[in-house]
């Protein structure tokens, strides 16, 4: 998954990765993705057991996008068959009082995982340098200095045994306006409608400016980011399923040995 994996110190430019290409696997299609995805949902599960039992490692997901760009999807599709007893997905929203008291990292590091674990971030610390931006909720003396910070916790983390992949799910401007408009059609969906991503949809080129500059400034070697194609659901979770996969296959687990001798116990 390298093709879209951005490398330290790339500059990334969104507008020349195309939301609609299916690259990495050219030879299937949305009727036999299925198959394929079920298989790595099947490795997901097993390695996700097998960081559970090496227990020396935490694996944490972050998945960033546009309103309509398919993190809840995502999640469903790709992490179904997992034991969700060792998966914590977080959503973060606006900061309650609670949170704005505190440093804006403060609420982000009490939901890093635990070693043998995995939690998948909806939205994360990202929001602070891009609806925070956007938005002028900070002066920009302010968001500038975040991204620094942002880099040096995750260092941290990743010191300590915690294995980061962050993800932007990169859909097309049009792509949203068709899945905004489903949303008001469809009256099982109208809940996920928010007038609010209307405003967000009339900055587009602004968050398009943010995430370029989040995404070149922070992905390092040991976080990466990765922009995954995502006008297409099926593709998008074949990508997103085989990053993971690779990534706890890099991160050499391994079952710990017993301390003790199996042979010498019989079961009456």
């Amino acid at each position: 998954m390298d093709l879209y994996r951005i490398e330290t110190g790339h500059r990334v430019d969104l507008s020349a990765i195309d939301p609609r290409e299916k690259s990495a696997y050219p030879n299937i299609r949305k009727g036999t993705s299925l198959s394929l995805l079920r298989e790595m949902n099947s490795e997901l599960s097993q390695l996700q057991r097998l960081l559970w039992a090496d227990g020396r490692h935490a694996l944490l997901v972050v998945l960033q996008a546009m309103d309509t760009g398919g993190k809840d999807g995502t999640i469903r599709k790709v992490f179904s068959g997992v034991n969700p007893q060792g998966v914590d997905v977080i959503g973060f929203g606006v900061p309650g009082p609670r949170e704005i008291e505190r440093d804006y990292l403060w609420r982000i590091h009490l939901r890093a995982p635990a070693r043998g674990r995995i939690a998948v971030f909806n939205r994360s610390h990202y929001e602070d340098v891009l609806v925070v931006r956007v938005n002028n909720v900070v002066p920009q003396d302010v968001w500038s200095r975040r991204y620094e910070h942002i880099a040096n916790f995750e260092a941290m983390l990743t010191d300590e045994g915690t294995v980061i992949v962050k993800i932007m799910l990169h859909i097309s401007k049009e792509e949203q306006k068709v899945r905004l408009q489903k949303r008001l059609d469809d009256p099982s969906k109208n809940y996920k409608f928010d007038p609010n991503d209307l405003a967000s949809r009339g900055k587009w080129d602004e968050y398009m400016e943010a995430y370029e500059d989040a995404i070149s400034r922070t992905s390092t070697q040991a976080a990466p980011w990765y922009v995954v194609p995502s006008d297409s659901k099926w593709y998008r979770n074949l990508v997103v399923s085989r990053i993971l996969v690779d990534t706890l296959k890099r991160m050499d687990l391994r079952y710990p040995d017993s301390d003790f001798d199996p042979s010498t116990f019989v079961i009456d």
